[in-house]
Formats: C-alpha cells, structure tokens, sequence
C-alpha cells in the first residue's frame, strides 16, 4: 500500500467518523509499512495508539480490506523519544474473522437487538395528554395523532421540524408512546440519527452489516431524532438512504425530526432530502403568548396535584409568559426552579421572588437584537457582502436580502425607521417603510419568503 492510497483512505474514514474524530484521532496516524499482513502506522503517544486501537482500528481493517488489501492485523509504533524507551511499543488490534461477515443475522438475533433499542429511553413525561396543543403546533399535533393510531400509513416519512424546544421530541416519544398501547404487536424504533450513526459504525468496526441492515429493516416503524446530525456524514447518509427506501417499498411508517426544513439542512444529500420532502412536512412555529400561557398553567396545574400548598401570586404566570418567549424548554425550567425555591424557603411565589430567582433567566430574555447583527446574518443567509447589503447596488440579488434585513430590523429592534435607513448606508425613512411593505406582502404570496424570514428570525431569537 502506498501513501497516496492511505490518503484515499483517510477521507473515505473521515465521512465516516465525522470531521472532529477525523482531525483528532485518524489525520494523525502516519503509514509506515504493511508486510506479511500486518499494516503498521505511526502515532505521536502509546494514548492515542490505545485509543485508535479500541475505537477505530476494526474500521480501518475493513475499509483497507474493503480496498483490496489483504490485511489482518494493524499495529501502532510509538517512536522513541527519549534514551528511557529506545524500543517503539507496538499496539495490535486483530481482525474479526472472516467469517463474522459471511454470517447473516437471524431473525432471532435481529429482534433482540430491536428490543435492547426499544428500551432506549422513552421520557414518561413527554405523551400526548401533557402536550399543550395552540396554533404554533396544531398541525404537528394532528399529524402526530393521526400517526400514532398505527392505522394504514397515509403518508410516508412525516417529517417534524422546528427550532429548539417547541416539541419535537415531545410529539416523538408521545407517538412511541401511544403505538407501544395500541398496536404492543409493532416493532417500534426509535432513535437518534447520532445513535443511528454510532450503530452503523460500529456495525462496520464488527463486520456485522448483515446484522445491522436486517434489524434496520425488519422494523414496522422507524422513528429518527434530529436528522440533521448525518448532514455531512456521506456513508451514514447513504445506509439511512438505502434503510428509508426499503422501509418504504414495505410501507412502514417513518417519522423523523429536524431542526429545520429538509431542504434547508446543509451538506444533507439531494438524494436525502427529496426523500424526507415526499411525505408530510411539518413545521412547528415558535410559541405565541397563548401558548406558553397554556404550558405554564399545565405546569401549575399538574405540580399541585402533589403540593396542594402551592402558593402563587396572580400575575406571575402571566409575567413568565410575556418575557421568556424564545424557548419553551428555558420557560419550564423557570417555573421548575421557582417551585424549588418556593419548597426550599417556604415562601409564595410572587412577583418579588420570581425577579429574584430568576434575575438570570430574565436578563437573558432581554438580549438585544441589533440592526448590525441582522444585516450580518442576512448578508450570510443570502451568501452576499455585508457592504452589498449596506450600498447602494439596486440588482434584485441584493435589494431583497436588502429589504428582508430592513423588516427585521423593524420587527426585532426598537429602532425608528429612520434610524435604520441611516444604518442601511443613509437611506430615507420611506425608503425603509416600502422595504417592510413589500416583505410584508410577499409573505403571504412567497412561501420561499416567508420561510427565509422565519429561520432569519429563528436564527437571530436563538
């Protein structure tokens, strides 16, 4: 094997593992020989031979047998550095055998394996009856009713997408939930796409890809959480690719979640994403005031059910439902620690202890959004110059991003109209106030628009 191979090699390991194990552990090993069978790289310390050895060494055998090498064994040499050590310390990894690959799973051993995943852990707190349904989220809502009842698969995969706590993952493990009551006879998966990702690599690491592909396959529904964790990850991507359509040509039913819109998730294969746009695409829009009041007074609600003393001042719920706005996951942790504090020092919770024990939460929420950090990322979003935004060309390219950063800045910001045209190289106010006129018409005839200025505003609220 030649050094020019063994740099093949490596990015071929690095769409595997991923950039960052890549860069630490595999970019490091230096070829030094391959004789009698054994392949032999040099590391820079016996740590990071032991921990290749342990971790990676297996999928280095396979992708070097897989490349037409005949290699059965792989060693790391320490050079010496000092007179203490004038001897390298040579690390081996054995190969599995040969015939770990010819073996194909049983079904036995498959269902098993599924069932190990199933225990997985599934949030007792996160069904359908502790999910607070508003405007924001009834779409998903539905879809997710309509999914768990495990009836004929009307539509395939459905894909819930939405930015951080709005109830993705809540409306996944309600589904597993209700599926697990109803239809007990289902094999239901669920997992993340990192766990998805970890069990295809070390099912390569172990030579059991037969295995891995017939437990993948032999589930009636097959649940991923954030999906966008494979983006970039070119053989995990093409093993979920393969798992999808099979499942699909079985009609089974698929649910994933994302951060964002299929085809918004960057480095995620065209093949990938027009797979997850074939089914239903739902968003989760962030909470409005009336429903971060309905999961406040839930929480209230279901705590008193154990702590009937539970003391609160009119007006505190209220309060926490106008100024935590951003993310529902912060809002109940607020409200966790209020009732915490309320027990510990045995006081009511009113407005005086709600400032004081939340000083941090609450000055984190007042975070302000500058005309300067939204002409940024438009100007990135776009994959445009700040000084394009900021000047006077008046191309279509530039005057839109131009004028989506002119109505943010409205929305987001407490600035007057003038003062943002002045921030947009000296504009006029009415030259500001037709920007926000015009975004605000093309948002409900541009569904493309409207997508572009609610992940800016995601993006900028975060």
């Amino acid at each position: 094997m030649t050094q020019e191979k063994w740099g093949q090699l490596r990015q071929r390991l690095r769409k595997t593992v991923g950039q960052n194990n890549y860069t630490t552990w595999i970019e490091p090993l230096e070829f030094a020989q391959l004789q009698d069978g054994v392949v032999v790289f040099n590391v820079p310390t016996n740590f990071m031979g032991n921990y290749v050895s342990q971790n990676f060494a297996d999928l280095i055998l396979y992708e070097l047998n897989t490349a037409g090498e005949t290699v059965q064994r792989v060693a790391f040499k320490v050079a010496a550095n000092t007179p203490a050590r004038p001897r390298p310390r040579v690390i081996a990894q054995e190969a599995p055998p040969e015939s770990a690959m010819d073996d194909a799973a049983s079904t036995t051993v498959a269902t098993a394996s599924i069932d190990t995943m199933q225990a997985a852990p599934l949030d007792p707190r996160f069904t359908f009856d502790r999910f607070v349904v508003g405007k924001p989220n009834e779409l998903a809502h539905a879809a997710a009713r309509r999914v768990s009842e495990g009836g004929p698969v009307t539509f395939n995969p459905l894909v819930l997408y939405g930015g951080v706590g709005l109830g993705k993952t809540h409306l996944m493990h309600a589904i597993a939930w209700e599926l697990k009551a109803r239809k007990p006879e289902l094999n239901v998966l669920y997992l993340s796409a990192e766990q998805f990702m970890y069990r295809f690599v070390q099912a390569l690491r172990e030579r059991k890809m037969m295995d891995f592909k017939v437990m993948f396959r032999s589930v009636d529904v097959l649940m991923v959480d954030d999906v966008q964790f494979i983006a970039g990850k070119d053989s995990t991507q093409e093993e979920f690719f393969h798992t999808f359509n099979a499942l699909v040509d079985q009609n089974k039913q698929i649910i994933i979640s994302a951060d964002r819109a299929p085809g918004e998730i960057k480095d995620l294969e065209d093949r990938v994403k027009s797979r997850l746009q074939c089914g239903l695409v739902v968003d989760l829009h962030p909470t409005d005031y009336e429903l971060r009041l309905g999961i406040l007074q839930t929480k209230v609600k279901q705590y008193r059910e154990s702590h009937a003393d539970l003391q609160i001042a009119d007006g505190v719920v209220e309060f926490l439902a106008q100024r935590i706005s951003t993310n529902v996951r912060v809002l109940e942790g607020a409200l966790t620690r209020l009732f915490a504090v309320a027990s510990l020092v045995g006081r009511p919770i009113d407005m005086e202890l709600t400032q004081d024990c939340l000083s941090d939460v609450l000055r984190a929420s007042e975070r302000k959004i500058t005309v300067e950090e939204i002409q940024r990322k438009v100007s990135d979003y776009y994959n445009i110059r700040l000084s394009d935004i900021i000047g006077p060309k008046r191309l279509r390219s530039f005057a839109r991003p131009r004028q989506v950063a002119m109505y943010l800045s409205k929305q987001l910001t407490s600035r007057s109209l003038p003062e943002i045209g002045r921030r947009f190289g000296g504009r006029d106010h009415t030259t500001v106030m037709h920007g926000v006129k015009r975004i605000e018409e093309l948002k409900t005839t541009d569904g493309q628009i409207a997508e572009d200025v609610e992940m800016l505003r995601r993006a900028l609220e975060a």
